[in-house]
């Protein structure tokens, strides 16, 4: 592996598990602190209500065996530095698979995401939301867009390496370093991770008729160092509404790879917020 790659993957492993740690049996309470520190931060704060200048709330969705915090401990007090509400959930648990989420039935899974932002528009009182996921986070919405009638209740989608067509199981185990430990919890009975696999009968289902639907815009972030959804190409959605950005076109020295874009990239979560408000949009670039 070369040498950046190694310092990159430290580098998220180290903010995955501070994290992580709130959910272990070593931690006081298992959720709790997790939850406490996003609040006092102003995230996950159900209190929040949206400003004339960002009026909907952001719905973050975290990715394959992730959960509402280690996904977010960069992206989330970005945005709330920026006047946004912003919230976060947990989906896609199996009883099997202890600590990891991401892992479960996908259209299960959207229906999670569903509920979530229910609660939040109910909370914030707006009409719409924004949602930014990664990874599978970044894919999983779109069932929701289609098939659950999400598309009346968002205004924006935006994905951080998403897996809109699907990847391979080696893209997939190439995530475990990232997590240490889910290795020896996985085993075949982890729908979530079939559902992922190019071809399968849940993303067949997922992109006939077309990649959107109409009223929600649509913004894919991709790196062409992504070593888990390859090609990188395929990440990105085809129809109305819909904004396809390389990274390496906003700073070609920049070396993300599937994990890094969502959890500390800055260029990409320059590009979300530009997503998230386009009217103010500022060009990316290597300094953002």
């Amino acid at each position: 592996m070369l040498p950046w790659r190694r310092a990159l993957r430290a580098l998220a492993a180290a903010l995955l598990m501070t994290g992580a740690l709130t959910l272990t049996p070593a931690a006081t309470a298992s959720a709790a602190p997790a939850a406490a520190a996003a609040t006092s931060s102003g995230w996950n704060d159900y209190g929040c209500k949206p400003s004339a200048a960002h009026p909907r709330p952001v719905v973050l969705v975290h990715g394959t065996f992730g959960n509402s915090i280690d996904n977010w401990l960069v992206l989330a007090p970005y945005l709330v530095r920026r006047g946004y509400c912003v919230y976060s959930l947990d989906y896609g648990q199996l009883p099997a698979v202890p600590f990891f989420n991401g892992v479960g039935p996908i259209d299960k899974s959207a229906e999670q995401l569903d509920g979530f932002v229910d609660k939040v528009l109910a909370s914030t009182g707006a009409a719409k939301a924004d949602l930014v996921g990664h990874s599978q986070g970044g894919m999983m919405p779109r069932y929701y867009l289609k098939f659950l009638g999400g598309a009346a209740k968002v205004n924006a989608l935006v994905g951080l390496a998403p897996d809109n067509h699907g990847t391979t199981l080696l893209g997939l185990t190439r995530l475990l370093p990232y997590f240490p430990g889910i290795e020896d919890l996985l085993t075949t009975n982890t729908p979530g991770l079939a559902d992922q696999m190019a071809g399968s009968p849940f993303l067949t289902k997922l992109n006939a008729g077309g990649d959107t639907v109409p009223g929600v815009r649509y913004t894919v972030i991709a790196t062409k160092y992504d070593e888990v959804v390859t090609p990188y190409r395929t990440q990105f959605l085809t129809g109305p509404g819909v904004r396809n950005v390389t990274l390496q076109d906003l700073c070609s020295v920049d070396l993300s790879e599937h994990v890094a874009i969502g959890i500390l990239d800055r260029v990409a979560h320059h590009e979300v917020a530009n997503a998230l408000d386009p009217a103010h949009a500022t060009p990316s670039t290597c300094l953002s």
